[in-house]
C-alpha cells in the first residue's frame, strides 16, 4: 500500500513537472522539442491516472496524486527558471545622460541602445538592452552597481527582428 501511494506520488509529480516543462518550452517557441516531450508527458500521464481510477476506493490514492502534482508544479518552475530559456528585453532609466553604464555594458557583452528622453524631473537617459534570460541576474548587479537610482523595467518579447542578437535567436527558433 505504502509502494503504491509512493509510485502515485512520483507519477503525478513526473507528469506535472514535464506538463509545466512542455508548456514553458511551447511558449519559448521550441517547436521540435516540446512535442516529443509531449509523447513522454502524456504517457505518464495515462499510467498515473489509470491507477488513481482504479483504486477511488482509498482517498490518499487521490492525496498521493494531488501532492505529487502540487510538488511537480513547483519542482517544473524552479527547472524552467534554472535553464532560463528565452530573452528578456530590459529598458533602465537613468537619471544622468552622461552615465558610463552604456560603456561598461557594452564591455561585458551586452547589446545597447541609448536614447535620451525626458521624465518629470527633466532629461533622462534610456538604455534598451536585449539579453539571453541566463544573463538577467548579472545585468541586475552590473546596472545596480554602476546606478542605484536606475529604473529597470523587463519584459519577454514577442517577436525579434534585426540588430545585435538576429542571427542567434533565428537559429534557436527553426529548431
Amino acid at each position: 500500500m505504502v509502494w503504491t501511494l509512493i509510485l502515485i506520488f512520483v507519477i503525478s509529480f513526473v507528469y506535472i513537472t514535464l506538463n509545466t516543462l512542455r508548456f514553458m518550452l511551447t511558449m519559448k517557441g521550441y517547436r521540435n522539442l516540446a512535442p516529443i516531450l509531449s509523447v513522454v508527458e502524456i504517457t505518464v500521464y495515462v499510467v498515473g491516472l489509470a491507477m488513481v481510477l482504479n483504486r477511488l476506493d482509498n482517498v490518499l490514492n487521490i492525496i498521493a496524486y494531488a501532492l505529487g502534482y502540487g510538488v511537480g508544479v513547483r519542482v517544473g518552475i524552479i527547472i524552467e527558471d534554472k535553464l532560463a530559456l528565452g530573452y528578456i528585453m530590459a529598458t533602465v532609466i537613468l537619471p544622468d545622460t552622461d552615465s558610463e553604464l552604456p560603456k561598461t555594458l557594452r564591455s561585458s557583452g551586452f547589446g545597447v541602445t541609448q536614447s535620451e528622453a525626458q521624465g518629470l524631473e527633466g532629461s533622462r537617459l534610456v538604455l534598451d538592452i536585449l539579453t539571453p534570460r541566463n544573463q538577467e541576474r548579472r545585468l541586475y548587479a552590473i546596472v545596480n552597481d554602476a546606478e542605484p537610482k536606475a529604473f529597470i523595467i523587463t519584459y519577454e518579447p514577442k517577436y525579434i527582428s534585426g540588430g545585435f542578437w538576429v542571427k542567434r535567436v533565428r537559429r534557436r527558433f527553426r529548431q
